[in-house]
């Protein structure tokens, strides 16, 4: 039995270059569609290359890249730019409409007008805006030893043309929303890195790059179609799947497996919550409507109480702070008489832990991420059906049983149930059927990668599986990896810089190949 985070036992870390182990082989991604998406293909490639070509003021202030002044937190100097960005990169640059995308640039004190090499880091998501530096601390403080860190808020989070539960609002129609949001995935994430970096950079340099969880699909698309642009690449539980099609079904079949192995992890760790949950459950499904009320209007249903694990079950930490969460479920009975409800302490608190308020994005774009030329019609739900015998809350309850909860899953009725996401169901329900999505990755390109890449697996993950992580680094030339349960999902924030210096480490010199 492998050790989990918080034991003292841990598995020791191996890391290798993967073709030592593993043949490399070579997958098209659409076999059955080689004309339609080999055309595809090239089209991506020709507005990668057209980016490179627009480079002709790099490093220079214009209306396309405005920069602010240096301003500071504890140990750090930070500086804003904007750039205008085209919506439709396979548009001619006059005719698309623009979009605004944020970049902070970092740098430890004193080091403002030192020539150091740019790190672009990319955030988890999708839909979640970059971390904001309140000193230097973390992997940040490592990263600004030796490099000019870029934090870029991806195109419709943070500050750059955000796109909330309000400002979706102006859309005219759910058809006019799903168009637009077509545009938001990792490709045109990747797009707009390059336009960052032709214009950041006076001599337009490769950089290196850093990708966190969703972050790291986002660099494996960088890998495949702007390879130009790296100058090596550090995954950070972030190795997407690369099989043709929708790969949803089978990232969530895997992921089920993960979810039961956590929550038998949990209430092994916290005994006294299998009865305290299904105290709740039974409440919720004996109350009105099957559910109670939310603060924000929403209602909390037993499915929605499964959706804690979300967060629970796969963060550092996860498991103590669902537990103490339980703690404060109850209203005292002040009243003798009073009836038994669940507080708004706690109703509060599970609407806070979801994002879906501040970042309804994540939500209507997640199963997005897993498509190439095939829609995911609501993959999580469809998979969940198959093993609803150990996922039906309301009989676990009735039967004695745990009740578990679910992990990384978007579900169609969280489109009702939850306040902030009802205006887009719609929007969400035409994006899950929609299959004429372009490809993400070149295997091709990937068999035959020349940029260095090191990548933390993290062996018990919740959320990128360890067995798809391998296959999809079976499939990256020269891949280093680092395979560790010493770390969850989050090892990167949390290990301070350990992570991160580890990862660089293997690929300058200081971690031995073998």
């Amino acid at each position: 039995m492998l050790a989990t985070h918080a034991q003292p036992s841990l598995l020791k870390p191996v890391f290798f270059r993967l073709s030592s182990l593993l043949s490399p082989r070579t997958v098209s991604l659409f076999p059955k569609t080689k004309l339609q998406y080999s055309s595809s293909l090239r089209s991506s490639n020709r507005a990668f290359a057209a980016m490179v070509g627009a480079n002709a003021a790099a490093g220079k202030s214009s209306s396309e890249h405005v920069a602010g002044e240096w301003y500071s937190v504890p140990e750090l100097r930070l500086r804003d730019h904007r750039f205008t960005v085209p919506l439709d990169y396979s548009l001619d640059r006059s005719a698309s409409p623009k979009i605004s995308v944020f970049a902070r640039e970092v740098v430890s004190v004193g080091k403002e007008e030192q020539l150091l090499p740019y790190l672009l880091y990319l955030q988890g998501g999708p839909g979640f805006e970059c971390p904001r530096p309140t000193e230097s601390s973390g992997w940040i403080h490592k990263a600004c030893e030796d490099f000019r860190v870029v934090l870029m808020d991806q195109r419709g989070t943070g500050l750059s043309t955000p796109l909330t539960a309000s400002s979706m609002l102006q859309m005219k129609s759910a058809e006019d929303l799903a168009d637009y949001l077509k545009h938001f995935r990792a490709d045109n994430i990747v797009n707009d890195a390059e336009f960052i970096r032709l214009r950041l950079d006076p001599d337009a340099k490769p950089w290196t790059v850093l990708g966190q969880s969703y972050g790291g699909f986002c660099a494996v698309t960088y890998l495949s179609f702007a390879p130009q642009g790296l100058k090596q690449v550090l995954l950070a539980g972030g190795t997407p799947p690369l099989g043709n099609g929708c790969t949803a079904d089978s990232i969530y079949k895997a992921c089920f497996e993960q979810v039961i192995c956590q929550n038998e992890k949990y209430y092994k760790r916290f005994p006294q919550d299998i009865e305290i949950v299904r105290e709740i459950v039974n409440h919720l499904a004996g109350s009105e409507g099957g559910g109670v009320l939310l603060p924000s209007g929403g209602f909390l249903t037993p499915k929605g109480l499964q959706t804690l694990g979300l967060s629970g079950l796969g963060s550092s930490a996860g498991f103590e702070r669902l537990h103490y969460m339980f703690e404060r479920v109850w209203d005292p009975v002040i009243v003798p008489g009073a009836p038994k409800q669940i507080s708004y302490c706690f109703l509060r608190a599970v609407e806070n832990w979801l994002d879906f308020e501040t970042n309804p994005l994540y939500a209507i774009m997640h199963e997005s991420i897993y498509c190439q030329g095939a829609s995911s019609r609501w993959s999580a739900q469809r998979t969940r059906d198959e093993c609803e015998d150990k996922f039906d809350a309301i009989r676990a309850a009735k039967e004695g049983r745990p009740v578990f909860f679910t992990g990384e899953m978007i579900f169609p009725w969280m489109f009702d149930e939850i306040h902030a996401l009802r205006l887009f169901k719609d929007a969400a329900h035409l994006l899950a059927e929609k299959k004429d999505w372009p490809p993400l990755y070149n295997v091709d390109a990937l068999n035959n990668n020349k940029i260095p890449v090191a990548a933390a697996v993290y062996y018990e993950d919740l959320y990128v599986n360890f067995k798809v992580a391998m296959e999809t680094a079976s499939q990256i030339a020269g891949i280093r990896l680092w395979i560790t349960n010493e770390y969850m999902h989050s090892g990167l924030r949390d290990g301070g810089g350990q992570v991160f210096d580890h990862l660089m480490g293997m690929l300058n010199g200081k971690k031995p190949l073998f």
